[in-house]
């Protein structure tokens, strides 16, 4: 029974990503979140406390939008779609490329040098990871940090090690393209090109990350590393090519991602979709091609991923219309309150984070109120729009 199930919310899960890639026709929407909801519901006993409270909020929004303002729940819907779709083919493409050689040989060679260097190694390649791996790139790092604190212990280099990797993970929300972060800024805010964002938080990503060496403690001997030698005997200098590979692949995600976005008019969050699925299939082609047989990772375990990020931007969705309904259609700050407001936002998200605020109901509200709303200047008797 228990399996049954399993395979019903995956065959669930790749039947909304199929159309969480096609969300630009008409009534595709709704199709997602309405499966993206039975993928959550259906796996209710494995949610958490955080992603069950969201998912009754879906129920309870739902009901009273159906009931007195269905404006609301389209508002929603439109926005939980793109979101959606956009973590399943993240978590497609993270169980894909888990199974490759290279990502081992990769997570070995993070470990050797001298202790800056692999501090470096260790911020850095976790940041690269997390393209797109997004949260498996902690996993696999993690994984080998584990190995090395069985064996040589806890000690100031394993320390160093976990520094390195929440640092780099922290800091790829800040440059990744296809981090929430981003993908819902630059849908969010029209008029905002996804090179503008990136030109500015990339450096300051990198910066964060080489900050950070200033920031670890001191290692007094060189740990033996389990990261050295691999079971065949490399060295380190077999991680060259795998490197490359997995930083051409990243580059590939990131320009389809930017082409879909300028070039074909894609939303950014439905254009890094359709690169993510894009590397999946190219990935079990050659996978094919190689070794003669190919299989689907399963996809019932999305539950958690889809009820926290799909449902947050659900609920940000629907609180965005009722501001907007309660501050009126011609709402406008004058030209300086933008500025202002800009400055103001980032504080918001940190107290409304030290509060528990999911970070995604934030930026849905805030970026749909000013997004909608659009700053207006006059000059000349003109009303421009800014």
């Amino acid at each position: 029974m228990a399996m049954t199930l399993s395979r019903i919310r995956s065959g669930l899960a790749y039947t909304a990503l199929g159309f969480g890639a096609v969300a630009f026709l008409p009534g595709t929407s709704s199709v997602v979140v309405l499966l993206a909801c039975a993928v959550i519901f259906l796996g209710w006993g494995q949610l958490r406390t955080v992603a069950r409270v969201i998912a009754s909020l879906i129920l309870v929004v739902s009901v009273f939008a159906l009931w007195s303002a269905p404006e609301v729940l389209t508002s929603a819907v439109q926005s939980m779609a793109g979101i959606a779709g956009l973590v399943l083919a993240v978590m497609l493409l993270s169980a894909v490329l888990s199974s490759s050689k290279d990502l081992n040989t990769i997570s070995r060679s993070l470990f050797s040098g001298r202790s800056a260097t692999r501090y470096l190694g260790l911020s850095l390649g976790t940041g690269v990871l997390a393209i797109p791996l997004n949260f498996g790139s902690v996993g696999l790092v993690a994984t080998m940090i584990g190995k090395q604190v069985e064996n040589v212990g806890d000690d100031a280099a394993t320390r160093n090690a976990s520094r390195a990797v929440i640092r780099g993970f922290s800091a790829s929300p800040m440059g990744s393209p296809l981090s929430i972060a981003v993908v819902m800024t630059v849908t969010l805010l029209p008029g905002l090109a996804s090179w503008t964002l990136l030109a500015w938080s990339i450096p300051f990503a990198v910066t964060y990350l080489l900050v950070g060496v200033w920031f670890r403690e001191k290692e007094d001997t060189v740990p033996s590393s389990v990261a050295s030698m691999d079971e065949h005997g490399n060295d380190d200098c077999s991680a060259f090519w795998p490197w490359i590979r997995f930083i051409g692949l990243a580059l590939f995600i990131t320009l389809e991602a930017y082409a879909l976005n300028t070039f074909a008019g894609l939303k950014y969050s439905q254009a890094v979709t359709l690169s993510c699925l894009t590397v999946v299939v190219l990935h079990l082609l050659a996978t094919r091609i190689m070794v003669g047989t190919v299989a689907l990772p399963s996809m019932a375990n999305v539950a958690n991923e889809l009820a926290i990020m799909g449902g947050a931007s659900f609920l940000g969705g629907a609180l965005a219309v009722t501001a907007l309904n309660f501050l009126g259609s011609d709402f406008a700050l004058p030209g300086w309150g933008y500025s202002v407001a800009a400055f103001c936002i980032p504080w918001l998200f940190y107290v409304g984070g030290t509060m528990g605020v999911n970070p995604i109901v934030t930026a849905t509200v805030v970026g749909g109120v000013l997004g909608l709303s659009g700053p207006r200047l006059r000059w000349r008797g003109w009303v421009l729009p800014w």
